[in-house]
């Protein structure tokens, strides 16, 4: 057992990979979708999600598993091998696949649906797949520095680049929703850690949401240049012209449809499987005092 939750609270942790790829920002991490009067076929729904490259997105949760230990002041390799096998069973990309077709089927309206893909089926749209699906599976942890000197030297040109990634950044649903995300991921998978016995906190529900409130400035700042240099970073080879017309698109009322149930689902996937990857971690024994 780890004795005691570290002080304190890291809040960081989860950041970088929170905010990696298209689908960074957050709608809601738990929200009642609406039911569509008719499903949508199953079928179309999937091609969807490989066309907008959701599909990518939704297996790059299981990366996020390797930060779970850092949360509660540990680190994966304290629990050897095991800790593999168990983030592998938790995090099985095809159950998460099957949730969020269940959850569109029911809830994404087919004029939405043929908006998104279309505009990701044109050239424009597959180029930018290709590099946000390659940002969601990039473990260096170089490209968050790249893209700080990209928005320096953009900034230093004046360069409008910089306005349309935050603008962009606001389309998908902006910091403030982001880190509303991000801390009621931390506060379930802490609290299920708690009561599986994994950790013993030294304050209640209350005192931890009063801790991450406190954090709050620290990390709305942070989480807003990370988004910044990350979309530096991912869209550098693309013209002000084509960036222009991908806001344009993103801001468009059935593409904010879309983003606001792809984002939904996503995290709320990801604190689904946080809690039970905390839940399953009273199972593992420590391979050394932590």
């Amino acid at each position: 057992m780890i004795r005691s939750l570290p002080a304190p609270l890291r809040p960081a942790a989860f950041v970088t990979v929170l905010l990696n790829g298209l689908f960074a920002a957050v709608f809601a991490v738990v929200i009642a979708l609406p039911a569509k009067t008719e499903a949508a076929d199953r079928d179309q729904v999937k091609a969807f999600l490989e066309i907008t490259g959701f599909d990518v997105a939704l297996d790059s949760i299981a990366q996020s598993a390797g930060d779970a230990p850092k949360i509660l002041g540990a680190d994966a390799g304290d629990f050897g091998l095991a800790w593999e096998s168990l983030t592998a069973e938790v995090f099985d990309t095809q159950k998460m696949r099957d949730t969020a077709l269940d959850i569109l089927e029911q809830t994404l309206s087919d004029e939405a649906l043929f908006f998104a893909a279309e505009f990701y089926a044109s050239d424009l749209g597959q180029r930018l797949v290709t590099v946000e699906n390659a940002s969601h599976m990039n473990e260096d942890g170089g490209t968050l520095e790249a893209g700080e000197r990209i928005v320096s030297k953009l900034v230093e040109e004046g360069d409008p680049r910089v306005a349309l990634y935050r603008d962009m950044n606001v389309a998908i649903g902006g910091t403030e929703t982001a880190l509303r995300a991000v801390q009621e991921i931390q506060f379930r998978f802490l609290m299920a850690a708690s009561a599986a016995g994994v950790i013993e906190m030294r304050i209640d529900a209350d005192g931890l949401r009063a801790l991450m409130k406190a954090q709050e400035g620290e990390m709305r700042r942070e989480m807003a240049a990370s988004s910044l240099a990350q979309s530096a970073y991912i869209y550098r080879d693309f013209t002000i012209e084509e960036v222009e017309a991908y806001v344009e698109a993103l801001e468009h009322p059935l593409m904010q449809e879309v983003y606001e149930l792809l984002n939904a689902i996503q995290y709320e996937i990801q604190a689904n499987r946080f809690e039970e990857l905390a839940h399953r971690m009273s199972d593992l024994q420590p391979v050394q005092e932590l």
